[in-house]
């Protein structure tokens, strides 16, 4: 469990502490994708006593998102400059992806920053240019600011197809599933960063469940779950932050504000979740000229269909193991995704085949 930027032997001792774990049969899960990359990366579930289970959650931003690409495609193929993160251009449309299109001459920049994308806007004045955002707190708050920074600089050629979400409604939807006997959750450090680590307080509160913030280092994940088993062994559900040199408890207000200020929440779609109320992120009324959908789209969204077989939906709620699905590393693996759970690194299936030496 050794990386360039961790602590092997304050790994080594908080594995040792989780080993004497006594407690009562328990699942945690892991919202985040980073999480998972790290649990996979690192041979941790392996290396945990019996009674204790880790299971992945909606924590890939790519995984979650079953619109959004099907409409990218078709603005495309009607001559838009489309800009995204590169992970969605393989991401399995209805029909094809993104990938495929730009390789038969679509126009699509994949851009590392929201602010690269205005930069494809500024250089290209005569053209539609759209950025596809993906993301949960972490990620949306800049494209709220390039929305304003658009408007300010008067880029009327720009516009956001947003798939961006907001983390809590699915954990609310997670622990409202008959089928999930969720013990604790080890909460993510990156969206903590901008929801603050009290967003958890109403789950552990009001579910009576366990949550621990945690950070990506070996040593800071085995952090929050030994808080989470401990918080078990003492009868507690509370939230504990095993992150505090980055996540406080309020949160970055700033980007809280500049959310509210560009986007509503709105129902959304999530892959394997499906409508659930107030989980996106949509751009207010009055910055309805960068609404890709209201602007390009007749203000539709398209619904894709899940590729045949893929059992990426039942992946992502926590019911079924990324090597469970019939088509994992036969007829799906990285080169070749069938679902978007494979695509991204970040994703279950895509971090399982990665690492599953390790295991």
């Amino acid at each position: 469990m050794n990386s360039p930027h961790s602590s092997a032997p304050e790994a080594a001792k908080l594995l040792e502490l989780i080993q004497k774990y006594s407690g009562p049969k328990i699942a945690i899960m892991e919202v985040c994708g980073t999480h998972t990359m790290a649990i996979y990366q690192h041979g941790i579930r392996s290396l945990l006593p019996e009674q204790l289970q880790l299971i992945s959650g909606p924590g890939c931003p790519v995984c979650v998102t079953p619109v959004g690409f099907d409409e990218a495609i078709r603005l495309v193929r009607e001559g838009v400059i489309l800009t995204t993160y590169g992970d969605a251009l393989r991401v399995p449309g209805t029909h094809t992806t993104l990938e495929r299109v730009r390789a038969e001459g679509g126009e699509i920049t994949p851009v590392y920053a929201v602010t690269d994308a205005l930069k494809v806007a500024r250089d290209n004045p005569e053209r539609e240019v759209v950025f596809l955002g993906l993301g949960f707190e972490t990620t949306s708050p800049t494209a709220a600011h390039a929305i304003l920074t658009a408007k300010k600089r008067g880029l009327t050629n720009f516009s956001v197809l947003s798939a961006h979400k907001a983390l809590m409604p699915a954990m609310q939807a997670l622990l409202a599933d008959p089928l999930m006997e969720i013990g604790g959750f080890l909460c993510p450090g990156h969206a903590s960063m901008v929801i603050g680590s009290d967003a958890y307080l109403d789950i552990a509160r009001n579910h009576k469940i366990p949550c621990a913030v945690a950070g990506f280092q070996p040593e800071q994940v085995l952090l929050g779950m030994l808080y989470i088993l401990r918080q078990i062994e003492r009868g507690e559900a509370k939230v504990e932050n095993a992150y505090p040199g980055v996540v406080t408890p309020e949160g970055n207000r700033a980007a809280m504000a500049l959310l509210k200020k560009v986007f509503v929440l709105a129902d959304s779609r999530w892959r394997g979740l499906g409508e659930l109320p107030g989980s996106g992120y949509m751009l207010a009324p009055e910055f309805e000229a960068f609404d890709t959908r209201k602007k390009l789209l007749d203000g539709q969204e398209l619904v894709g269909e899940e590729p045949a077989g893929c059992k990426c939906a039942e992946v992502l709620r926590g019911r079924m193991g990324a090597q469970e699905c019939p088509l994992f590393a036969k007829v799906c693996t990285p080169e070749a995704p069938v679902g978007a759970c494979m695509v991204s690194s970040e994703g279950a299936c895509g971090a399982h085949y990665r690492y599953r030496g390790i295991e």
